[in-house]
């Protein structure tokens, strides 16, 4: 419905294309309309996408977005936008969401994330990149352990900074003061003993990497993905926090030019990141927040293409193996040969990568957890099949395995409308499963540092059913303490059972003002970052007394 609204837009378009001089339709502010803002209209005005997600589609203000309006959006895509007579800045960050503001005193004002561009002009993605891929930087004594990051201002208590929301026995508990622009952060359940507090807002952050001094750097894409993220920047942003108020201090632009980036990694030296189907890697000293060098391609995945799935995850472990993720499509034929198309690569110097796991429709997130030399992917499985025995999942990476997509739903269990009914029996058992739609999106692990039960789990956020939010939370997963391995736990009966338990909930109390968890990340010091792609905040949490 959205392609055909597009199109019959682009017919009609010329007619009108002298309706308004503003640039109706421009969500990100970039000076330009594209073809994955016009899709987000459409789906706006259809009911599909909250009019918050890109408010510059109301052209008069009203409330709503009508067919006059896409079709002013679309002549502005073809005519570009008009060119503003004041001199453009930044935009300032971060940006208050629709939720509001904590209506509490404020004792002491942190200072608001003002963006700063790279003082490199030259260190871009625009770099010169080389034509033949790299061997891969890391070696078997080089891992992507960051370093320790330096002790906060209030030394072992983040919960005590101002803005914190403490969960107590009580009830909840915040403590005065914190950046004014921060959204209130009361609709989240957390465990007793815990605090939860607002970072900064990056517009479509889909994904969270520390480096290894404990800059935390964002990956904002503009492409068209279907969690409908807004504003993103086309670029990586660093989110230095120098006077550790529990705030960012600024918003650094890394890199720039990158509609389509999601993937991030670092070792002690090489900092990697996606750019399409592109594979980058630079070197990286130890608190650069400006590139060191220009990058240069480790590989190129082009053995298969997709246009929304596209290699999106990258991670290193303990040995060094650099691993990506690369996508199918829902529409991929079951073959008896099972050609390899979405699946994970291990990229080893063999031009393009070197497919080791097959069988992925869409693994979303790929993370390494340290000490034990595994790596996990988190799989979006075949859309619509909760009740033909689909299900999310949390895969171990082992060479070889094969994940049943889209043949199988799951090991022993063939998709019931595949002819002829095909052979299940090799498929990999998952380790976490959940509810198609639930929408697991991203993994990482503690590290000891919290309290039990809470310790030495992986966690995941679960982005919802798109259109309902329902599923949206944080749950962790017990781990084997010997082995490291991720535990066997479900929700596919409807709660979270065996070895996964909700660790956050509250975003899919039937508003849909909150957004949805997207990503997350485990700085350093202990404390769990996540992102939200929808309103583009980023929060922590941490453990009272921590």
């Amino acid at each position: 419905m959205a392609a055909f609204g597009v199109a019959l837009l682009f017919l009609v378009a010329p007619a009108l294309a002298q309706v308004t001089p503003a640039c109706t339709g421009d969500c990100n502010n970039d000076g330009l309309v594209t073809v994955d803002e016009l899709v987000l209209g459409v789906n706006i005005a259809l009911g599909n996408a909250l009019l918050s997600d890109c408010a510059a589609m109301d052209g008069n203000g009203d409330g709503e977005v009508t067919v006059d309006e896409l079709i002013v959006a679309v002549s502005m895509a073809i005519s570009s936008c008009p060119v503003p007579s004041a001199t453009e800045t930044q935009t300032p960050v971060p940006t208050a969401s629709d939720s509001p503001t904590v209506p509490l005193p404020t004792d002491t004002v942190a200072p608001s994330a003002t963006e700063v561009p790279s003082a490199s002009p030259t260190a871009s993605p625009s770099a010169t990149v080389s034509d033949t891929p790299l061997a891969p930087t890391p070696t078997a004594t080089s891992t992507a352990m960051p370093t320790d990051t330096p002790s906060p201002t209030t030394a072992g208590n983040f919960c005590e900074l101002p803005g914190s929301v403490q969960t107590t026995a009580g009830g909840l508990v915040v403590i005065p003061g914190g950046s004014p622009s921060a959204p209130n952060l009361r609709f989240l359940h957390l465990p007793v003993g815990f605090c939860v507090h607002f970072f900064a807002n990056v517009g479509n952050a889909r994904q969270l990497r520390f480096a290894p001094n404990g800059d935390l750097f964002v990956a904002s894409p503009t492409t068209f993905t279907t969690g409908g993220g807004a504003n993103g920047k086309q670029a990586i942003v660093v989110l230095p926090d120098d006077d550790h108020d529990g705030v960012a201090d600024s918003q650094i632009l890394f890199l720039r030019g990158l509609k389509s980036t999601q993937g991030m990694a670092f070792t002690s030296n090489t900092f990697y990141y996606q750019d399409g189907t592109k594979i980058m890697q630079m070197a990286y000293n130890n608190g650069d927040r400006k590139p060191a060098a220009d990058a240069s391609l480790l590989a190129n995945i082009t053995i298969f293409t997709s246009s929304l799935h596209w290699p999106k995850a990258i991670d290193v472990a303990d040995d060094g193996s650099v691993y990506v993720a690369n996508g199918s499509d829902q529409s991929e034929p079951c073959q008896n040969s099972r050609p390899f198309r979405g699946g994970i690569l291990k990229l080893d110097g063999m031009a393009g990568g070197r497919p080791i796991v097959k069988g992925f429709r869409n693994p979303i997130s790929l993370r390494c957890e340290h000490g034990h030399n595994l790596c996990y992917a988190v799989e979006l499985a075949r859309d619509y099949t909760e009740n033909q025995g689909g299900r999310e999942k949390v895969a171990l990476i082992r060479e070889g395995d094969d994940w049943g997509f889209p043949c199988c739903a799951a090991d022993n269990l063939p998709y019931p409308d595949i002819r002829p009914i095909p052979d299940c029996s090799g498929v990999t058992p998952e380790s976490g499963s959940f509810v198609i739609g639930h929408t697991p999106f991203d993994i990482d692990f503690e590290t000891g540092k919290w309290p039990a039960p809470w310790n030495n789990r992986a966690y995941i956020p679960l982005h919802g059913v798109f259109g309902t939010w329902v599923g949206a939370r944080v749950v962790g997963i017990e781990r084997d303490p010997l082995s490291g391995q991720v535990l066997p736990g479900s929700d596919l009966g409807g709660t979270s059972s065996g070895a996964m338990k909700d660790f956050v909930t509250g975003w899919d109390d039937n508003s849909r003002t909150h957004g949805r968890p997207a990503n997350v990340a485990f700085a350093p010091d202990g404390r769990m970052f996540l992102g939200n792609d929808n309103t583009g905040d980023i929060i922590w949490i941490a453990p009272i007394g921590m």
